[in-house]
């Protein structure tokens, strides 16, 4: 029908012989695309199953990882960590576990032996004399001037400076200047906020020692060993008490 059609438009003149043969062939390779979409199969809807089953998945990760946190925040690192360690056998497609996976970072570093030494590149406030990792207890923050959040904690860190340093507790900040910040930027914003623990300039090595990968993070070493890794903010007075008896 359609070739009678084009035909048609050549005898009355509308288009040429080449116009009338190049319409064919195009209507011809449409009619095989079309044959073959025809006989494709078409394509299964989701099993209603496998989403339950996602699902399922999900909540049993969740209460898993409520557990896990729990668990940190009452510093119980042996139950945290097999939380985690059943997450990531049983759960590791879910989401939750890509939530999870940044504490178990953390984790990770619990039991792990400080560095012998702190190396920094320069130090802000204070010098080296002033942190000894392999004695007593100190607590480490990771920090940058750019960070909101980190410009909440430092200040709160001094708060925990000025009430355990006279017991016994050492505390260093540590900042590797980054996204193009300068040490004047730095200053200034200790100075505002009165800050008189150990500030220092690190290269990097320091946050990959400590598996720092979100800041702002903390850490906790006693007698060269890091006991406790996590936010700043998860710290807590009875943490930081039975540490220091």
């Amino acid at each position: 029908m359609k070739k009678l059609i084009f035909s048609a438009l050549l005898f009355t003149g509308c288009a040429t012989a080449d116009q009338v043969k190049e319409l064919n062939e195009k209507v011809e390779t449409m009619e095989k695309k079309l044959a073959e979409l025809e006989k494709a199969p078409a394509a299964k809807p989701a099993a209603a199953g496998a989403a339950t089953a996602d699902t399922e998945a999900e909540t049993a990760a969740q209460a898993l990882l409520k557990e896990m946190q729990t668990a940190m925040g009452s510093n119980d690192i042996t139950t945290a960590k097999a939380k985690y360690a059943e997450i990531e056998k049983k759960y590791s497609e879910t989401r939750t576990f890509r939530r999870a996976s940044k504490m178990g970072k953390e984790l990770e570093v619990f039991g792990k032996a400080a560095p012998a030494s702190l190396t920094v590149d320069e130090w802000f406030i204070g010098d080296s004399s002033a942190v000894n990792l392999s004695k007593g207890v100190s607590l480490l923050v990771f920090w940058e001037v750019w960070c909101p959040h980190c410009k909440r904690e430092v200040p709160n860190i001094q708060k925990t400076f000025d009430t355990y340093g006279p017991k016994g507790l050492q505390d260093v900040g540590l900042t590797k200047l980054t996204r193009n910040k300068k040490k004047e930027e730095a200053m200034a914003f200790l100075k505002e906020k009165n800050v008189s623990y150990p500030i220092a300039k690190e290269d990097g090595k320091l946050s990959s020692h400590f598996n720092v990968s979100g800041i702002p993070a903390a850490a906790v070493v006693k007698d060269g060993t890091i006991v406790w890794r996590g936010h700043p903010a998860r710290l807590t007075d009875k943490m930081l008490t039975d540490w220091l008896n």
